[in-house]
């Protein structure tokens, strides 16, 4: 059995190649206010928290086979907090304070202390639980537990006026964040993934043909997909700043 699983480095592949897209289309959209079709929009904002989704589930997949996820997530996190000083400086409306990588920083660092712990619970069961705590914290956010229209209940106000919170989804009125994931509810989602890591390390003849590789280029961004996180905004940007340059039309920073 390889020491990768082949299927989770084509899935976050896949799901590497429509985050692009998508923030190619939120720096067209937001950064640089252009309009687009309606349909791009509905689009966009559909997919958007299944990538983000995608991400973390894979994230707490991977945690099982991680030889340190606490020096791992300080990694990350370092990372995050240097994508926060760059997007501060060069684009200030939309910076980012509390992204999908200070998030899976955080939560690989959690894992590394509770990891022996929840090791310990059978996946079917941690799965189930997680998966069900992630739906029902969903919400936290916006200021309730629970489904609106099935059955709700509102977070005490008190929980939202303290700016210091945000990391748990707790945001005052005068937080923003470009990119936001905080740990309620997504921690949950991480560790419905590391559940599911539980099942791929059974050995058995379905968990071994996940191991294989069949579509060898979106495994090899799903290999390198820190580096394309870290570089592909500054990219897009440099492009769209040279196609609008070279259009006549308005840039940031040309």
């Amino acid at each position: 059995m390889g020491k990768r699983i082949g299927i989770l480095d084509e899935v976050r592949g896949i799901a590497y190649v429509a985050m692009i897209l998508y923030h190619l289309y939120y720096d067209l959209a937001f950064v640089y206010a252009h309009d687009l079709p309606d349909m791009v929009d509905v689009v966009m904002k559909f997919i958007q928290p299944f990538i983000a989704g995608t991400f973390i589930f894979i994230a707490g997949i991977s945690s099982n086979y991680s030889k340190n996820n606490f020096k791992r997530g300080a990694i990350y996190f370092f990372l995050a907090m240097l994508l926060t000083f760059v997007t501060a400086v060069a684009l200030p409306g939309e910076t980012i304070v509390f992204g999908v990588l200070h998030f899976l920083g955080i939560a690989a660092m959690i894992y590394g202390f509770i990891g022996d712990f929840t090791e310990r619970i059978p996946w079917v069961i941690g799965l189930v639980v997680f998966l069900l705590l992630f739906a029902v914290t969903y919400n936290i956010p916006r200021g309730y537990m629970g489904f609106e229209g099935v059955f709700s209940l509102n977070v005490p106000g008190e929980m939202y006026g303290h700016y210091w919170l945000f990391p748990l989804g707790f945001t005052s009125r005068d937080f923003y964040s470009a990119d936001y994931f905080p740990l309620i509810p997504y921690l949950f989602l991480f560790l419905a993934g590391a559940s599911a890591g539980g099942y791929l390390q059974g050995g058995s003849r379905t968990t071994k043909s996940l191991y294989m590789t069949r579509f060898h280029g979106l495994a090899f961004i799903g290999r390198h997909g820190l580096w394309i996180y870290m570089l592909h905004q500054p990219v897009i940007i440099l492009i769209l700043e040279l196609v609008f340059k070279l259009t006549g039309q308005g840039t940031l920073f040309l």
